[in-house]
């Protein structure tokens, strides 16, 4: 018997749900947090006055903000293969997503860092800091309030992004949805649904968003 739209809806939730708790946010979060630190390593390398290293950072980022992540993530898991890469579908998409995440927002991180006032590099050499301690005590904290909004929009979009995994067979809160309509054959009810618990998802994220640009308000030179 062909269950009423309502009860298809209330008995897929929970297993919609749990490819979000189990896939989605954890495909995320590890990402992004790899991603982090692949940005910041870049965005360093961008400010160098080496030509060479930020050479290198330049053409990364040229080559990351210029393909789809789509292509990306497909180069990953069907093309390595061809040449004797064998990487299995989870761990294909932390590569792909964190390889993203790091092109974009190594800009974010680098425009964060030049916003600091050149005086407070200055005050940090004067009390004796080197380059390396004023970044880490002086300078980042104050870019990290400037990097909040535009990189809270970069893991929401990768919040986002992370249904793409479903086209290698990643188990989350997309490809769900897909088993539950092929076998119900309700499509826009189960798409509608993932739907909105990716707005959830994001909902509240931007709420977290807003309580940590008040956290770090306290680091910004006054």
């Amino acid at each position: 018997m062909i269950q009423p739209n309502w009860e298809l809806f209330a008995s897929s939730f929970l297993p919609l749900l749990d490819g979000a708790i189990r896939g989605t946010i954890p495909l995320a979060l590890m990402s992004f947090a790899i991603g982090l630190v692949l940005a910041l390593a870049l965005a360093l390398m961008r400010l160098s006055t080496r030509l060479w290293v930020s050479g290198i950072a330049r053409i990364y980022i040229s080559l990351v903000r210029g393909t789809p992540l789509l292509v990306q993530l497909f180069v990953i898991f069907y093309g390595l293969p061809s040449v004797g890469v064998l990487i299995d579908p989870w761990p294909s998409a932390v590569v792909a997503f964190s390889i993203n995440v790091g092109g974009y927002a190594a800009e974010v991180i680098r425009a964060a860092i030049l916003s600091v006032p050149k005086g407070q590099w200055e005050a940090a050499y004067m009390i004796g800091m080197s380059r390396a301690r004023a970044l880490t005590r002086i300078i980042l904290p104050q870019a990290a309030r400037v990097s909040v909004p535009p990189l809270s929009n970069t893991f929401i979009s990768l919040v986002k992004d992370t249904s793409l995994a479903s086209l290698i067979l990643v188990t989350e809160l997309f490809r769900e949805a897909q088993q539950v309509a092929a076998f119900s054959q309700e499509f826009m009810l189960l798409y509608l649904e993932a739907a909105l618990i990716y707005w959830v998802i994001c909902l509240v994220l931007s709420t977290g968003q807003g309580f940590l640009e008040k956290r770090l308000d306290r680091y910004v030179a006054r």
